[in-house]
């Protein structure tokens, strides 16, 4: 059976989180990052397509604060 989590996750997989035509749209992607294993996901596929160093600095800023609220 499928979790809740799965589907959400399924539902927005890295390419849809992170070529969004504008920039709002893709901080929007970051912001909604539930966990870790979707936020490796997502530099996993950026470092693979695009490699943009502003991206991939937001994301650095998302494990950040994923990593604070696991304390």
């Amino acid at each position: 059976m499928e979790r809740a989590d799965d589907a959400e996750n399924d539902e927005f997989p890295p390419e849809k989180r992170l070529e969004a035509s504008n920039t709002r749209l893709i901080k929007a992607g970051i912001a909604t990052i539930p966990d870790m294993e979707t936020l490796q996901q997502c530099v996993a596929y950026e470092n693979a397509h695009q490699n943009r160093t502003q991206i991939l600095r937001r994301l650095k800023w998302k494990a950040e604060e994923l990593r604070k609220n696991e304390e």
